[in-house]
């Protein structure tokens, strides 16, 4: 069979770790089946396989663009694939070959303001109607879909009208490149809360800084005398995320409650320095209103990172009993939550810490492939 993947996404985060590792865990379990895998220019010398049943296209078309829905099909169609998989909802209209995609959340159907963007309220209007008719018409004519939790899958059930057994449940995996690096002292000297992603208003990390703001108030520290030692400098939150129109504004958000110097905005990182930071957290703290599925959640717990997340249905699916859970909509549940941490010892939690180390085994990137490619098998 030849087996198209859209790897247009390459070196973006989130979608893009997703299908780095899909591709590269497909060369390890299958070399019975052609793959062909449709790169941007910029990323052409950084997409090298040693096995021969691995070919790669350049393909310099953006996603959600105009060129995407003209240009790309007949691309796609020079190819004679047999099927291509669509690792993320930009899928053309006209492409009327077998496709696969995959749909990692619904987001915007839930956060469908112009609070979402930073684009002017009629422009972004007019995009979601067609993000919303391009998923839709994705969804339609897919022959499966595959989602990262069953949470997402209720989610694709209900708001595109599509039967249960078209959609399969393909977890993600935890980076053996996060994963397995060695501990080392963190640059941050004082103790810390850490966020990872972006800064989207689903995330809800304005939430977040106030219920932190409520706990070290003007950046003062903390009056108890029940902190050990380690603990009677402030406290920080440390956010990591690519700097952008919402990181700005939330910083806007920190310098109006007084905590600038508590928060912590120190962009994006590498795999090394994103390991390091788990590792030395007090807490990684995730209070997103909506997931698709918690992927950086995973990679704390295994970085022996104790896990605080709102009570949302897929954390609940993914991380099950490892994590401390909170009401993303109450300030004072998630200060109450962060002050747990900061007034206990790391004993309290180890076994929380215990179970979500065991919890992340669970997930690996093999087993996404493997169920991946069971999946390409159904279809021819």
């Amino acid at each position: 069979m030849k087996i198209g993947i859209d790897a247009r996404l390459w070196s973006q985060t989130g979608v893009g770790r997703y299908i780095r590792n899909l591709i590269y865990n497909l060369q390890i379990i299958d070399k019975q089946n052609d793959y062909v895998l449709f790169v941007r220019d910029q990323d052409y010398n950084d997409v090298k396989f040693q096995i021969s049943n691995f070919k790669i296209v350049q393909t310099d078309i953006s996603w959600h663009s105009l060129e995407e829905q003209i240009k790309f099909p007949s691309i796609l169609n020079k190819k004679n694939l047999d099927l291509i998989h669509f690792p993320y909802i930009s899928v053309p209209f006209f492409y009327n070959k077998p496709y696969l995609v995959t749909i990692h959340d619904l987001i915007p159907y839930h956060f469908s303001t112009g609070k979402a963007s930073a684009l002017p309220l009629p422009i972004y209007g007019l995009k979601l109607v067609a993000y919303k008719l391009i998923v839709s018409n994705a969804a339609k004519k897919a022959k499966k879909i595959i989602v990262p939790s069953n949470a997402t899958k209720e989610e694709v059930v209900n708001h595109l009208n599509v039967p249960a057994g078209k959609i399969a449940v393909t977890y993600e995996g935890v980076d053996e490149k996060v994963s397995s690096i060695k501990y080392q002292v963190s640059s941050i000297k004082e103790p810390y809360f850490l966020y990872v992603g972006n800064a989207y208003p689903h995330k809800n990390l304005e939430t977040l800084i106030s219920a932190f703001s409520r706990m070290v108030p003007n950046n003062n520290r903390i009056n108890s005398n029940r902190f050990d030692e380690n603990l009677r400098n402030s406290i920080k939150l440390v956010l990591v995320g690519h700097e952008d129109y919402f990181y700005k504004r939330l910083k806007e958000r920190a310098k109006k409650l007084g905590v600038l110097g508590s928060v912590i905005f120190i962009g994006g990182v590498n795999d090394q320095k994103l390991a390091n930071l788990y590792k030395n957290a007090l807490a990684f703290v995730t209070p997103s209103l909506m997931e698709g599925f918690g992927l950086p959640g995973l990679e704390a717990m295994a970085n022996g990172c104790l896990v605080l997340a709102s009570d949302i249905p897929v954390h609940k699916e993914i991380y099950k009993d490892s994590a401390i859970y909170f009401d993303p909509y109450d300030v004072e549940d998630i200060k109450n939550k962060i002050e747990q941490v900061v007034l206990n010892d790391s004993n309290h939690f180890r076994r929380n810490v215990q179970r979500g180390f065991e919890r992340a085994k669970e997930f690996s990137w093999e087993n996404t492939a493997e169920q991946t490619l069971h999946v390409y098998n159904s279809i021819l």
